[in-house]
This record gives C-alpha cells, sequence and structure tokens, in this order.
C-alpha cells in the first residue's frame, strides 16, 4: 500500500470513529469524554484532509484552493478503478 492509500485509509478510519461517536452523542449529549474524542478526532480527520489535499487532490470543496489551479477535478473518477 502506497502512501497516498494509507493516508486515505486513515481518513476512512477517522471518518468512521467520528460517525460513530456523532451516534453516540445523540443519545449521550452531556458525556465530556465522548465531545472532548470526537474534538480530538475531528482535528486529526481535518489535518489529514488538509495533508492529502495538498499532496494530491482536494476530497471536498473545502481544499479546492484555485490560487494556483483549480485541482477539483483532478480526483479519479469511481470508474477509473482507484475508488474501489
Amino acid at each position: 500500500m502506497g502512501e497516498k492509500e494509507q493516508l486515505l485509509r486513515d481518513i476512512g478510519i477517522a471518518d468512521f470513529v467520528l460517525t460513530e461517536l456523532v451516534l453516540y452523542l445523540d443519545t449521550h449529549p452531556f458525556d465530556r469524554n465522548a465531545q472532548e474524542y470526537f474534538n480530538h478526532y475531528n482535528r486529526i480527520k481535518l489535518q489529514m484532509e488538509k495533508e492529502f489535499s495538498q499532496k494530491y487532490y482536494p476530497l471536498n470543496t473545502r481544499y479546492a484552493e484555485s490560487s494556483k489551479e483549480w485541482r477539483w477535478g483532478a480526483a479519479p473518477l469511481p470508474w477509473e478503478g482507484e475508488c474501489a
């Protein structure tokens, strides 16, 4: 597994953790530990997305900066095989 694939995998893991924490916090809104975990993993995921977007291509429009060139369309499309 290359660096790009590993970073995408790590972003997916962080996203899964965040989704689970959101579901938990929906039913336990006053759990401070869960809120701290959410904030921690959210910062990690945002940093990984920023790093990935700078190295390869933006994963969302938040990182589709157009100062140098418009890179939003640079990502491989699902039917090109890289998204599987």
